[in-house]
């Protein structure tokens, strides 16, 4: 697969004459796997917010595979094909692993088809290869409130993948996971790299540094610098924005 998956133009979100996001100027390739980092208040929220119409921009544009999505609904938007994990798991508690599976891979999202018709062979292939990827397959039929934390959060990433997204907006992934889940989520979003593009908001540097490809660092609503990990954290402009400037 070759060109952009997504491309921001000149993008500004204002608040009330508050700009979240600045002229923002931003693409990523289709295939890529990308994290966005940047300071509490750089505009990660709402940079995520404007791609998947949750916020209209007050100027500029997002393109995503060639197509403004001005004026589109997050409905719409997320049946082109751009999937968002938020940083909460949202997944149903009281159903089990594979159920959640099953009702993300239900294309007929009407009330009475998804609780009565029967799980296709085909969907219950993607559901058994799914919880596979996404490590879960011992625990595939105990009830999800019973799962960790960060296998909550696998769950919902299977979940999101099951829906076919050509992108996945990821947020925070690692948050509140232990050293062990940190590696695994990881491990997870590489592999779903190869099939998908990925775009990752994330503070955790070594998770950073363990998955990223490129580099994004967002600072007051606009893109600071971009580059490899090893650029990033040595970019005089990313010091002075997380650790200050050194006094002389």
């Amino acid at each position: 697969m070759n060109g952009k998956v997504l491309e921001i133009e000149n993008l500004t979100v204002s608040f009330d004459g508050f700009k979240a996001i600045n002229g923002l100027t931003f693409s990523m390739n289709t295939g890529e796997l990308r994290v966005v980092i940047g300071p509490n208040g750089a505009g990660k929220t709402t940079f995520l917010d404007a791609i998947t119409g949750k916020v209209q921009p007050t100027e500029g544009r997002v393109l995503f595979k060639g197509r403004n999505l001005r004026g589109l609904s997050e409905d719409s938007i997320s049946r082109l094909g751009i999937g968002r994990k938020f940083q909460t798991p949202r997944v149903f508690l009281n159903l089990t692993p594979r159920e959640n599976l099953e009702l993300s891979c239900n294309t007929n999202k009407n009330v009475f088809p998804t609780l009565f018709k029967p799980t296709a062979v085909a969907e219950k292939r993607t559901v058994s290869g799914l919880l596979e990827t996404i490590g879960l397959m011992n625990k595939a039929d105990v009830s999800a409130g019973l799962l960790s934390h960060g296998e909550k959060q696998w769950l919902e990433i299977g979940m999101l993948v099951a829906q076919s997204p050509d992108l996945l907006l990821v947020d925070e992934p690692v948050a509140g996971l232990t050293d062990e889940e940190t590696v695994l989520t990881g491990d997870l979003l590489i592999s779903l790299a190869q099939s998908h593009s990925v775009l990752v908001i994330e503070h955790d540097m070594e998770f950073v540094r363990q998955i990223a490809q490129q580099v994004t660092v967002l600072h007051q609503g606009a893109v600071l610098c971009e580059g490899t990990m090893d650029e990033v954290q040595n970019d005089d402009r990313v010091i002075e924005v997380y650790l200050g400037k050194p006094e002389d």
